[in-house]
């Protein structure tokens, strides 16, 4: 198991127990199960910088660093990296509490974008912060 012993950053965003049902044939908690709470994450995050709806528009990156296991509690950081005139990048962290105890270890890192849409669901300008 590797431990990171930083701390994670940005804002922790959400956080929720790795159930029996998201697990991969290896008894791990599937890896498109952490990516979609790492995507539910950024989107929380953008649409609170952005004031309105966004949509997922890429995963730049994803990297998964340890496996996540059953009862694990999955904690999903976030960070603005960047605002353009109608998209958003934001870094995230994912990290899990083994046995709900303090004991993190960091699991996944990514940077995921997002377009900000109007009532339309046309490109929606971002007004600067």
């Amino acid at each position: 198991m590797i431990t990171d012993t930083t701390d994670p950053k940005g804002a922790l965003t959400i956080r929720t127990l790795a159930m029996p049902a998201d697990t991969n044939p290896a008894g791990d908690i599937f890896g498109g199960w952490v990516m979609s709470q790492m995507d539910i994450a950024g989107a929380i995050a953008a649409v609170e910088r952005a004031q309105g709806r966004v949509v997922t528009v890429a995963v730049e990156a994803m990297t998964f660093i340890a496996p996540v296991k059953v009862g694990d509690i999955l904690c999903v950081y976030t960070t603005i990296e960047r605002v353009g005139n109608t998209s958003i990048t934001v870094g995230l962290e994912a990290w899990a509490r083994r046995n709900r105890l303090d004991d993190r270890v960091k699991v996944t890192e990514g940077r995921f974008v997002y377009v900000s849409l109007g009532e339309d669901g046309q490109k929606r300008r971002i007004e600067p912060s």
